[in-house]
């Protein structure tokens, strides 16, 4: 209760001011605000499905804590292998297919997950939903970060990365505390398998609903935005690389058009009063 006192004092602030740290028109951008929607319903299934899968392999499955955690190093692995190339695809096709394929993908992980019993195969029950989820936020995120930055202008670049990033923790704290309540966990779940399972079944479709519901907002609201063309007398702003990465800082500006060197028909005049002062032309 106190957080949300806070964060309505804070809006109200920040409305009133003449120079707010959040301007409050950020979020009438249409693109940037659809994809911190998105951003949020991701986060706060990603967030629900670690917290409570981490505890069924060790309630249900018998894992130990360093082998429930280990268990699921494969989604891990498959960012840091694949997330750049994803990036680049992104790129290439534009966000619109990997913010609505990326959720359905994780979705259907976190669905297969619910096969994990009592005794359950790692290799043949575990192992294959964490690929699946791998994959779809392979295809997700790295998209979703360059999305969110290219929505605005160069200069707000540090401030929508900041609301995005605050908008995912916020879901994922939301998320964790929720989503037992919702799945009807009582008190002494943990301490037995058979409550514990069924309270899983019930919250792995809640984390997949959610996630269908950031696909939908995406394949609603994302649109690939044509780009003015460069002045060419303006040097544009280059991402610092090609692709993205997902441990790595997104692109300032993702999507820029290669530069084209200025018309050089035209020799500059080489005196008189020039735009910039006497005797200087540019």
């Amino acid at each position: 209760m106190a957080g949300v006192l806070l964060g309505v004092a804070f809006v109200r602030v920040e409305g009133r001011r003449a120079d707010p740290m959040l301007p409050p028109a950020i979020f009438r951008i249409r693109l940037f605000s659809a994809i911190n929607a998105v951003t949020v319903c991701v986060y706060a299934a990603f967030s629900g499905f670690f917290f409570l899968a981490v505890l069924q392999l060790q309630v249900v499955a018998g894992y130990s804590a360093l082998q429930a955690g280990v268990a699921l190093l494969p989604t891990t692995v498959l960012m840091l292998l694949l997330s750049a190339r994803s990036g680049e695809l992104g790129q290439r096709i534009g966000p619109r297919i990997p913010l609505t394929v990326g959720p359905v993908l994780c979705a259907a992980g976190m669905l297969l997950m619910i096969r994990v019993g009592p005794g359950a195969s790692y290799v043949a029950d575990v192992l294959p939903a964490l690929v699946v989820l791998g994959m779809g936020m392979v295809t997700l995120v790295a998209p979703l970060t360059s999305t969110v930055l290219a929505s605005v202008d160069v200069d707000r670049a540090g401030l929508a990365s900041g609301i995005n990033n605050a908008a995912a923790r916020a879901a994922g704290l939301i998320a964790v505390a929720a989503l037992p309540l919702l799945a009807g966990m009582g008190p002494e779940a943990y301490r037995s398998a058979d409550q514990f399972a069924a309270t899983f079944r019930r919250a792995m479709p809640l984390c997949a609903a959610v996630l269908l519901v950031g696909a939908l907002i995406a394949w609603l609201t994302v649109r690939p935005a044509p780009r003015p063309a460069t002045p060419p007398t303006k040097e544009p702003c280059h991402p610092e690389c090609t692709y993205h990465c997902g441990v790595a800082s997104p692109p300032l500006d993702p999507g820029d058009t290669p530069h084209q060197p200025p018309p050089t028909s035209t020799p500059p005049p080489t005196g008189g009063d020039g735009p910039e002062g006497p005797g200087v032309w540019t």
